[in-house]
């Protein structure tokens, strides 16, 4: 059975930084895309950023230059480096990642306060 876990949310000022982590474990052949959506109260979940098995990345207009995603050398971590946070980067973080299906973590809060 594959499960997502994500950890390193928590509270932190505006314009300070914070790294959320992903780890997949399981019964895993291979790992496709990965990547870091979030849905904050009241809004849709939308993409933050997605790294597929080349290191090819994505971001949404909204973290470009603010935020950066990478994969750990063993392939089944990822990661979301966010500086200059904003208050309206408040969200549950949600890790997600492509094998065969699409798999989602339970999430992450984080909290920027201003």
């Amino acid at each position: 059975q594959v499960q997502l876990m994500e950890s390193g949310g928590g509270l932190v000022q505006a314009g300070g930084s914070l790294r959320v982590s992903c780890v997949v474990s399981g019964s895993i052949a291979s790992i496709g895309a990965m990547g870091w959506y979030r849905q904050a109260p009241g809004k849709q979940r939308e993409l933050v950023a997605t790294i597929i098995s080349d290191g090819t990345t994505n971001y949404a207009d909204s973290v470009k230059g603010r935020f950066t995603i990478s994969r750990g050398h063993a392939k089944n971590t990822v990661y979301l480096q966010m500086n200059s946070l904003k208050p309206e980067d408040t969200a549950v973080y949600y890790c997600n990642a492509q094998i065969g299906i699409s798999y989602w973590g339970k999430g992450t809060l984080v909290t920027v306060s201003s």
